[in-house]
């Protein structure tokens, strides 16, 4: 299956100034799409930064995507991290240049300029309808940090990213985790193909613990989750 990294890009998620929307809905639509999510960083607004995280999961993932930091302004330096990550350098891709001229015609400056300055090798990709393409550097997706803007381009190209999508099941038990967990992880080990979590709801009355299990061989899942049923853990 797909493997994936998130690099979120931002001095204000960092410093409190706004809350990062984009890794809770970027996880849930690659999990819709079948893609493994292995890690999700955020990383403060600076070339190196953004060139040590996006090399390090660019070497380990299939894809890596990185919002925010693609604007006009001092602190927009993705495009530049992103090309520092593979040794390359950046350059005003004619294209991009085109475009902006054309849609902002007088007020096309130096500085409007720079979201056309990519990764030097970079690829558009044109998927769908779109007005202005998105810039991808090997492996790595570049996307907007606006969140509009991430969900409408993200949608666009989401194809290219799609694996077998997971299943899942969940019980319910007012079981502790000490009394289930000899039961937990004999299905571990007799299932190996299900994820098994399990997560204390202390705030509930009375309280529970949530038993999810996921998998992408509904067989299993199936044969698991009756196992475990068999064992007490369901109140369903």
């Amino acid at each position: 299956m797909p493997t994936a990294g998130i690099v979120i890009i931002g001095n204000e998620l960092l410093t409190g100034k706004f809350a990062d929307e984009n890794t809770p809905w970027l996880v849930q639509r690659l999990r819709t799409l079948g893609c493994d999510l292995q890690r999700v960083a955020i990383v403060i607004d600076t070339v190196e930064a953004i060139a040590e995280e996006v090399a390090m999961q660019s070497s380990r993932f299939d894809w890596v995507f990185t919002t925010g930091g693609v604007g006009p302004t001092h602190d927009d330096v993705t495009f530049e991290g992103v090309a520092a990550a593979f040794g390359a350098g950046v350059a005003h891709h004619p294209v991009l240049v085109s475009i902006l001229q054309r849609r902002l015609g007088e007020r096309c400056n130096t500085a409007a300029l720079r979201m056309a300055l990519v990764p030097e090798g970079a690829e558009l990709w044109w998927d769908g309808d779109v007005i202005y393409p998105l810039t991808v550097m090997r492996n790595v997706c570049i996307f907007p940090g606006v969140p509009s803007l991430l969900k409408l381009k993200f949608d666009k190209v989401a194809h290219r990213f799609a694996g077998v999508p997971v299943s899942t099941a969940r019980l319910v038990t007012l079981r502790t985790e000490p009394e289930i967990a000899d039961a937990l992880t004999a299905a571990a080990g007799r299932w190996p193909a299900v994820a098994i979590g399990s997560y204390p709801r202390l705030e509930e009355t009375p309280m529970v613990v949530i038993v999810t299990l996921e998998s992408r061989d509904d067989a299993a899942l199936a044969e698991c989750g009756a196992f475990l049923r068999g064992a007490g853990l369901d109140l369903a």
